[in-house]
């Protein structure tokens, strides 16, 4: 039988070595932008053109490269960093794997032109599916120019799973972000399609995150500090007031490097236990150092997932300097006692003689003497008239017992003036003539049907309402904008800005009506009708984190997500007291939809207890 065990070429083999590397052009940016953190570049300028797919230019003006070291730099498992597995665990520079730039030139044509401080020339490569083409002497200043173009250009299969330009480039700027945040001291530009989106000058650590976030964040972040045998940690945290329920900025750096740690987060939320709602999030930008003995950073390919050696012990640490934090900056509850008008109270001297309590008393008052005090007379027949009149006037007039609801009738027999949760409204008016509906603690609306008694949830069922309305319109795009009198001022980070154009068509199908002013700023100009009351820049934040989240690139999807989002926020809330004529109207808007049972995410909006199971209540 002939041997079936054969060695794969080396240009396959960086093909398969790069899908644990190299996912979507965000790791290109990742891994080029790391290397030239270690190769101590004090200026890195990051040109993007169509979302990384057709263009990702990095230049650093780090040391730069040898000729040598810049032909073996795209060699597999070729790094500066180790040179025997022990140095795994002593690392303390960004790019070690090995295989980043072998796995890029696998899947994209690369030129790179380096040139070191002490040589007047540098060297110019270009490599194209692992394959050298061009090696030469060129003219370059010094440092590192990487261009990386075509990216999958020779694996379409992994090309055509790549999102649309507004996801790619959401998560390019999510990984610039995470890298810009633990470098302050490196200036960063991004450019997209020839757009500045950041020009961060070197700053403080604070600062850093003001320019890349928005200044609103300077008054909401209080500083943390610790340092023990076991761990340093530095950074900030938010104050309570200003959690939310989605997109707050969470980010843990160790020994320079970004990274995601389920349990530590869970450690910073419980300092903010009893401070914050169930479910809300808070910002924190938390930077840990540690002996790189202690943790193992290569447990994930993409070097985000950490585990360290004493985990507990750290949990600890971390929680209850958050806590401390809360404190000193008097984040937390404290008992306040109100001195404000108390007299002064003088500090007891044993010289000091104490006199008696003196009581003045006016001999010459008596209080039956009419001269002393005389009531004054009031008019109380003119006081009350009219109100007997008023009362009978406005008295409702009684009706018959005969025809009131049991719970009622049994109230009036008992004499009780106990106000009751259900509403009866009048049978004249419901989704069928002689309908009769109820609300039930302000929460569910009851109605009768042919088989039993049927209960709808009051604020799914409007949210199923308003989906299926809005829904319609972002398809007809004949979303009803009300205009407002002073438009709202909408501020977004660059990497939500990104999405925002991704989205803005379905908003403005809704009925939004935004105006681009620079900077990351929008102008509200237009909301949707029927969603007065509600903050807009609340809701397209919203909306927006959402889109994040989703990244979703299917247009039905995004319009969906979009829609139910609006829904839910505009919808009738739970304890709102509903009048006959809109329990009538919501209930007859209900049954008009394709799928009254469910809201479009799947919840029950209704279910009806049978007329047999209410039968058997009452054997």
């Amino acid at each position: 039988m002939s041997d079936i065990i054969q060695l794969l070429p080396d240009s396959v083999a960086n093909q398969i070595a790069a899908g644990e590397v190299i996912q979507r052009p965000a790791s290109v940016v990742k891994e080029l932008v790391e290397n030239a953190i270690d190769a101590q570049a004090q200026h890195i300028h990051i040109l993007i053109t169509d979302a990384g797919k057709t263009s990702i230019q990095v230049i650093d003006d780090g040391k730069g490269m040898s000729e040598t070291d810049a032909r073996l730099s795209f060699e597999r498992h070729a790094t500066s960093k180790i040179r025997e597995a022990a140095d795994l665990f002593s690392l303390h520079t960004l790019g070690f794997r090995g295989e980043a730039l072998a796995s890029i030139a696998a899947i994209a044509q690369v030129e790179l032109k380096t040139r070191q401080e002490n040589r007047e020339l540098g060297t110019r490569i270009v490599v194209s599916g692992s394959r050298i083409e061009t090696q030469e002497d060129v003219a370059t200043p010094q440092g590192s120019n990487f261009c990386v173009n075509n990216l999958f250009f020779n694996v379409p299969a992994r090309r055509k799973f790549l999102k649309s330009n507004t996801t790619e480039l959401s998560n390019i700027l999510a990984e610039f972000e995470r890298v810009a945040l633990v470098h302050p001291e490196v200036a960063f530009t991004l450019y997209s399609n020839d757009s500045q989106l950041f020009n961060l000058a070197a700053s403080p650590l604070r600062q850093r995150i003001l320019t890349i976030f928005g200044k609103k964040l300077n008054q909401q972040l209080l500083s943390v500090g610790v340092e023990t045998t076991l761990i340093r940690l530095s950074g900030y945290v938010a104050r309570p007031e200003t959690a939310r329920k989605k997109g707050a900025h969470q980010f843990f750096f160790v020994n320079g490097r970004y990274m995601r740690h389920p349990y530590f987060h869970r450690a910073v939320m419980d300092a903010y236990e009893q401070l914050i709602p169930t479910g809300d999030q808070i910002s924190y930008f938390i930077y840990l150092e540690v002996d790189p003995a202690n943790i193992d950073v290569n447990i994930h390919p993409t070097k985000t997932e950490i585990k360290f050696e004493n985990e507990p012990a750290i949990w600890q640490i971390l929680s209850a300097a958050v806590k401390e934090s809360l404190g000193k900056f008097n984040a937390v509850p404290s008992i306040d006692f109100d001195t404000e008008g108390m007299p002064d109270i003088p500090a007891f001297e044993q010289s000091q003689s104490i006199a008696p309590p003196q009581v003045q008393v006016n001999r010459d008052y008596n209080p039956f003497q009419p001269s002393a005090y005389r009531r004054p007379e009031v008019n109380w027949d003119a006081l009350y008239s009219g109100i007997e009149k008023a009362s009978k006037l406005n008295q409702p007039e009684q009706p018959d017992a005969r025809h009131l609801h049991p719970e009622f009738r049994f109230q009036e027999a008992s004499g009780k003036q106990e106000p009751v949760s259900i509403q009866a409204s009048s049978p004249e008016i419901g989704s069928d003539k002689g309908t009769q509906h109820l609300q039930f603690k302000g929460k569910y609306i009851l109605t009768s049907v042919r088989s039993g008694l049927m209960l709808i949830d009051q604020h799914r069922a409007h949210v199923r309402v308003l989906f299926d309305r809005y829904m319609a319109q972002i398809r007809e795009k004949q979303g009803i904008s009300q205009g407002v009198l002073f438009p709202e001022i909408l501020r977004l980070p660059p990497s939500e800005a990104a999405v925002l154009q991704g989205i803005s068509g379905e908003l403005a199908a809704i009925g939004f009506e935004l105006t681009d002013l620079g900077g990351g700023s929008y102008a509200i100009n237009g909301i949707p009708s029927g969603i007065e009351g509600l903050d807009p820049v609340t809701l397209i934040g919203s909306m927006i984190r959402t889109a994040m989240e989703k990244g979703s690139d299917v247009k039905e999807e995004v319009q969906q997500f979009l829609a139910l989002t609006l829904a839910k926020a505009a919808a009738i809330v739970y304890g709102q007291v509903l009048s006959d004529r809109e329990m009538a109207s919501l209930v007859d808007d209900l049954f008009a939809c394709q799928t009254p049972g469910y809201t479009p995410d799947g919840k029950t909006v209704l279910d009806t207890i049978r007329d047999e199971e209410i039968e058997k209540m009452f054997r």
